[in-house]
Parts: C-alpha cells; sequence; structure tokens
C-alpha cells in the first residue's frame, strides 16, 4: 500500500487525505501544527499527526516514512517540504498558485530521482490539461481563453463573494502579477485589469485577470499560441470592490491586514459552484475554427458533501497521484500539469467529476 503525507489540515489538506484514504489503495497520515484542526476536521481512516514543518529534523522523518508527499500548506512553506521530499526519496505534489515558489520547486528538482509535480488541482491544475488537450486539436493553435470562478450559489454580500478556499491564495490572485501570451510574446499582466462581461445559463458573470491560474501553460505554449490569457470568474461587481481594496487601499502592500479583514468579514460557505470555461480558436483543416470546454460542478454532490471547489482541487491532486502509482506519468523530475494526458486524466476514478 501506498504511504501518502498530506500536509495542511485545512479544507482541501482535509479533502485530499479523505479521498485517498476512502480507496483504500493508500495509507494516507494528515499533519498540521494546529491540534486543533486535527482533531476538529476529517473522517474516515485518515491518521493524524501534529508536525511544524519549520522543524527540520521532525519534517525529515515524517517525510522519510512516506512514498508521497502532498502539500496543502500555504505556498511560502513548499520550498522547505520540497526539499525534504528530495533528500529523503519521496515525490512530492503540491496545489500552490504562486508562481515563485513553482519556479523554486523546480530548481529543486532538478536531477532528482523522485517526481515532482506543483500547481496541482484546479487551477492551476486541470485547467492546463484542458487547454493543452484542445490546442493539440488544431494544425494551427491561435487564441486560449481560461476562464475559472468558485463562487457561492447565494451571494449577499457587497462582494458578493464567500469564502471557499485558501485566503493566501486569494489574496496572491488578486495582488500579484499574471502571466499572459500576446501576440506571440510572453508577458505579465496586472491583476484585476481586462474586465469583461459573459453570461451563461441565465446567469451574469464578469472576468479578470488574476495571477497563477494558468501554471505554467505560458511557458509550454509560447511560440505555438498568438494569445493566451487567464481570468478569474466572479458576479459583476466584485472587481471593482477588490480594485478599491487592493489598490486604492493599498491593502496588497500590507497582505496580513488584507488576510485579517477578509477572514473576519466574509463567512465560509459549502453551498458552491465552480464554472469552467476553456476556449481555443485556430485554423484546422484549412477552417478558422473555435473549440471549448465548459463545465459547472456544483458543491455538495459527492459522497463526502464537499463544497465544489474543496472536490474539484482535491480531485485534481488526488488523479495526479494515481496516474503516478499507474505508471502514467514520468518517474522523475519536474512535470507540468500539461504533461499529463487529459483522456487518461478524466478517466480516472477522482478526475472524472471533469468528464
Amino acid at each position: 500500500m501506498t504511504k501518502v503525507l498530506v500536509l495542511g489540515a485545512g479544507k482541501i489538506g482535509v479533502g485530499v487525505a479523505e479521498i485517498l484514504a476512502e480507496c483504500g489503495d493508500y495509507r494516507v497520515t494528515l499533519a498540521d501544527n494546529d491540534a486543533d484542526a486535527l482533531d476538529s476536521r476529517g473522517r474516515g481512516n485518515v491518521k493524524r499527526e501534529r508536525l511544524d514543518v519549520s522543524d527540520k529534523a521532525a519534517l525529515g522523518r515524517a517525510v522519510d516514512a512516506a512514498d508521497i508527499v502532498i502539500s496543502a500548506l500555504p505556498y511560502f512553506l513548499d520550498p522547505l517540504v520540497g526539499e525534504a521530499a528530495r533528500e529523503y526519496g519521496a515525490h512530492f505534489f503540491n496545489l500552490t498558485e504562486d508562481l515563485d515558489t513553482a519556479r523554486r520547486l523546480r530548481e529543486i528538482a532538478e536531477g532528482a530521482e523522485t517526481l515532482f509535480v506543483p500547481q496541482c488541482g484546479l487551477a492551476p491544475g486541470f485547467i492546463s490539461i484542458v487547454a493543452n488537450h484542445l490546442v493539440n486539436r488544431f494544425d494551427e493553435p491561435h487564441d486560449v481563453r481560461l476562464r475559472v470562478g468558485a463562487l457561492p450559489l447565494y451571494p449577499d454580500n457587497a462582494l458578493k463573494y464567500n469564502l471557499t478556499w485558501s485566503i493566501d491564495g486569494l489574496i496572491n490572485e488578486y495582488c500579484n502579477l499574471c502571466d499572459a501570451i500576446h501576440e506571440g510574446q510572453r508577458r505579465e499582466l496586472l491583476p484585476l485589469e481586462g474586465l469583461e462581461h459573459f453570461s451563461l445559463d441565465g446567469v451574469n458573470y464578469e472576468a479578470f485577470s488574476t495571477s497563477g491560474g494558468a501554471g505554467t501553460l505560458c511557458e509550454t505554449l509560447e511560440g505555438r499560441v498568438r494569445n493566451l490569457n487567464y481570468k478569474t470568474v466572479r458576479y459583476p461587481g466584485h472587481r471593482d470592490m477588490i480594485q478599491m481594496l487592493a489598490h486604492d487601499l493599498k491593502l496588497c502592500e500590507h497582505r496580513e491586514t488584507f488576510k485579517d479583514l477578509i477572514e473576519y468579514g466574509i463567512p465560509v460557505t459549502h453551498q458552491d459552484v465552480v464554472l469552467i470555461f476553456v476556449s481555443v480558436t485556430g485554423m484546422r483543416e484549412d477552417i478558422l475554427t473555435q473549440e471549448s470546454y465548459a463545465k459547472k460542478i456544483y458543491g455538495g454532490l459527492d459522497e463526502g458533501g464537499r463544497s465544489a471547489i474543496q472536490a474539484t482541487t482535491a480531485a485534481g491532486v488526488c488523479a495526479m497521484v494515481d496516474l503516478h502509482r499507474d505508471g502514467k506519468l514520468p518517474a522523475s523530475g519536474f512535470v507540468r500539469q500539461e504533461d499529463a494526458d487529459f483522456d487518461e486524466f478524466v478517466a480516472n476514478r477522482f478526475g472524472k467529476v471533469f468528464a
């Protein structure tokens, strides 16, 4: 049985641990420094262990006992875990949207005998797999549009938003520069720019540039496509409110204050919907063609009653772990999300949520 160490007992980490333990093929340990979180969250056959990842010796012992390490920790802790995974010979997977962290993990992975698969989950994660799949169906792909939103079903505040995932990740999205391809060249765009509006199934939405969601896709497709951009989907009016907080009040320069305000004032919800839309336009058999992938996934529909963002993010990393276990990913080194085969991913028992 494959031994898995899941670091971080937040909403996503707990979901990952439960899903892997439920299938019966993995012996799962969930570790966190917060004893209350470990006691109050999670169910099923998951071993719980208190661990401070800043304690290098303790982290090393925990990693050494595992075949696979999955980090659902804040992004700034991931390099510590990646270094321990390399030193003790464990395969490493994580969920970070932070581009600098992903670059650091690539450096750690260079020449490694084990596998490093960062940026698993939904976006980054599955969104790159489906986009690359669509691009490869064209003779000459031109434009790639990625749109993803994790939204409350019943918004009732001025932001029209509820917390559904990591606050650190959310602030990163709103404050960090955004990777894109424009007229064939990689560019860095300002977050919260490029506002657009659209309707789907009778519901009005807005979308705007945010950081990290495209993962390594811009690097992979540079020179192959003319334009590629990633935008986060929200209900209309949200972007303007965040613009005021992030830039007019300069909370991007005071991220701990930003985090405290969001955590104190915005409630968590499990009644959510994840919206995924990927569109590729280009030439196929000398005809200008567009092909798209669109899906809405609602919370509370899986066996664990998980939120949509919890279910989809956990499914993304669990499917990649499963593909590795089945020999469908490289055995070692750095792996991009788009290196995974779309058909194998959605046929996987965990990835089928996206089928």
